[in-house]
């Protein structure tokens, strides 16, 4: 009887911390600064480095064109989600056997895939097609890399 209790307040301690840990992904609001100090960073850092800090760059540059899509600046958008598809090929580029924070970077993925299904279904005719290539470059990506965190 004592495990059951046990394992229903371990179950009900689990179910309530979840959401908490998945809105931290949508708190921080990005700019053009942060993914410039980003980009700036990716290039002295090391290759072990690079593939987490891509996909960072890719989760802003994500959340910064969702923000320009909603306000109607689709002109800036665009442009984003063409930088998103670039970067999501340079993912794949860097990753390696010795990566560091490898699961953090497929979780990020996973993330910008989410947000970008939502901006998908949420965009006019015209905008889709270029939502829907950009969504299958990230979750290549992110599929890549959730490979490679199995493999090790």
């Amino acid at each position: 009887m004592q495990f059951k209790v046990l394992l229903a307040a371990l179950a009900l301690l689990f179910t309530s911390c979840l959401p908490l840990r998945a809105a931290n992904l949508d708190d921080k609001t990005f700019d053009q600064d942060s993914i410039n100090a980003l980009q700036a960073k990716i290039l002295q850092s090391t290759p072990k480095e690079q593939c987490f800090l891509y996909a960072e760059l890719l989760h802003q540059m994500t959340e910064v064109s969702v923000r320009q899509y909603a306000s109607g600046d689709d002109v800036k958008a665009h442009a984003l989600l063409k930088q998103v598809q670039a970067l999501a090929h340079k993912i794949h580029l860097s990753m390696s056997e010795d990566n560091k924070r490898l699961k953090n970077a497929q979780i990020l993925l996973r993330h910008t895939a989410f947000r970008l299904t939502e901006m998908l279904h949420s965009s006019s005719l015209e905008d889709q097609p270029l939502l829907a290539d950009t969504l299958a470059q990230v979750n290549k990506a992110q599929d890549e890399t959730m490979l490679e965190v199995f493999r090790k």
